[in-house]
């Protein structure tokens, strides 16, 4: 019996090498798939997107008009040399053609500034780090706006670039006039929120819906557009009044015109809200707002998984943009390309020969020591190192090359405790027992790596990659020594000392 107990906890600890190592593979249209989640690399191993971002040049446009009007000019006063007041007309409108430009150079120069291209920078980090952009660079020169930004490559890439270019500006503006009743700095926080749309047994599926909460002064201005741009209550009775000033038409022509004055006077007022110059909608006010929110529907009410998935990122992406602000700055993407990583696949697959090469001669050196325990304690070691490489993958932990120094770490400290275990087992009087030198050993372990596990969960919280990867692979690490050494490596253990 003890010995079926052995062999099926070392058929264990191989199966689970194997699927460290190889995978599980199962067939999947016509092919075969590896189902075993594979490594999260940083960039410094597996390579990054390089977005280059520049001031767009607003400027060339005009200045491409200014040379075709100059040509143009000149042609026109050769035609008409003889014509003295025409080409005084058309000196002056060069001239005021000019100072217009020079106007719009101005302000140019007042908008794109080392103050704003700062602002800038920090608007788009802020929108990096909400979209879950840990792992990113991003430098600025000062004097020319230009943002280099590098993030890892993955699905969400591209979504991510087209997020932190947008601009992000906000208004609601009176659709009539155009006039700017409220905007970004109006805005508190933006969320997205999901509503179930039923009547009775039947339910039309769910809608999601953008949130979005003003500021103190901006809830006045809500109350108070609300109020003012308010749908008709009599709207009805002033199309039946309408309807008869019609028939009526032939008999009176001067109540008509009254009538139809009395109706411009009641129309509807109604507000614009845009994002970025588009327009999202435009709508009048059921009643007065005085809860100082908004919400609007993003999409149709959906029961489709897949499309209520797209909805919601939708809502996410705008509600990231109005929380961070408008970026002051127009950009325009330059470059957006790929980069290498200077350590290849080949070189990563040479460290882990070389590793694993390591671990394999240590094993050996401890099976020679210990013997049968040694042997014993050799599977147990190659089940937990197994198992810790399949944990850091399911955990999402990004692997850095300080990441790869964390699973060294944890090997060196399995394998010290694994030594100490065994030379006290090998080395005990007949008064103690098994089980007292194991709980001897871990206590004494347990003190000596406390510190160690201490400055681990500080670094996991720290944000830069390489800290935090180190961090996050060191504290897998001691959980699985902690808790596979207690079920595993000790009942190997003790199974073979009772014998």
């Amino acid at each position: 019996m003890k010995k079926v107990k052995i062999l099926t906890i070392t058929l264990v600890s191989v199966l689970i090498a194997l699927v460290a190592i190889f995978g599980i593979y199962m067939p999947i249209q016509n092919r075969m798939e590896n189902k075993v989640k594979e490594y999260s690399y940083s960039m410094d191993l597996k390579g990054a997107r390089e977005v280059i971002l520049n001031v767009a040049e607003e400027s060339e446009e005009t200045e491409n008009e200014e040379t075709v009007n100059d040509e143009e000019t000149e042609t026109e006063n050769e035609e008409t040399e003889q014509v003295d007041e025409e080409t005084e007309n058309e000196e002056t409108e060069q001239v005021d053609e000019e100072t217009e430009n020079d106007e719009e150079t101005e302000n140019d120069e007042e908008i794109n500034n080392e103050e704003n291209y700062k602002k800038s920078k920090k608007i788009i980090e802020n929108r990096l780090k909400k979209l879950n952009v840990d792992n990113y660079t991003i430098k600025l020169d000062e004097q020319t706006g230009k943002i280099v930004i590098e993030i890892p490559e993955n699905d969400n890439t591209d979504n991510i670039i087209s997020n932190i270019v947008t601009i992000g500006k906000f208004e609601i503006i009176d659709t009539d006039t155009e006039e700017v009743l409220m905007d970004n700095d109006d805005i508190k926080l933006v969320n997205v929120m999901y509503g179930s749309n039923s009547s009775g047994t039947t339910s039309s599926g769910t809608t999601v819906y953008l949130n979005i909460e003003f500021t103190k002064d901006g809830a006045n201005k809500l109350e108070d557009i609300s109020n003012t741009y308010l749908k008709a209550d009599e709207e009805a009775e002033n199309t039946e009044e309408t309807d008869q000033t019609d028939e009526e038409q032939t008999e009176n022509t001067e109540e008509t015109e009254q009538a139809d004055e009395e109706t411009d006077e009641t129309k509807e007022k109604t507000i614009t809200m845009k994002i970025d110059d588009e327009t999202i909608m435009s709508t009048s006010f059921d009643e007065p707002i005085t809860t100082g929110k908004l919400q609007l529907s993003v999409g149709n009410s959906s029961t489709d998984k897949k499309t209520l998935n797209s909805y919601i990122e939708q809502a996410s992406n705008m509600a990231t943009i109005l929380n961070t602000g408008s970026i002051p700055v127009k950009y325009e993407v330059e470059g957006n390309q790929y980069i290498l990583s200077d350590i290849t696949k080949d070189n990563l697959k040479i460290v882990k020969w070389i590793i694993a090469g390591v671990a394999v001669i240590a094993l050996i050196i401890l099976v020679l020591r210990f013997k049968f325990n040694g042997a014993l304690s050799a599977i147990s070691y190659i089940g937990l190192i197994s198992l810790f490489l399949i944990l850091i993958r399911y955990a999402n932990v990004v692997l850095s090359l300080e990441g790869i120094v964390g699973i060294i770490l944890i090997m060196i400290l399995n394998y010290i405790f694994t030594n100490i275990l065994l030379s006290k087992l090998n080395n005990k009087t007949e008064k103690e027992t098994v089980n007292n030198i194991i709980k001897e050993t871990y206590k004494e372990f347990a003190i000596k790596i406390v510190p160690i596990l201490i400055a681990v969960i500080t670094f996991c919280f720290i944000k830069w990659a390489p800290i935090s990867s180190f961090g996050m692979v060191a504290f897998w690490g001691i959980v699985v020594i902690a808790i596979y050494n207690l079920v595993i490596t000790n009942n190997l253990l003790k199974i073979n000392a009772s014998k």
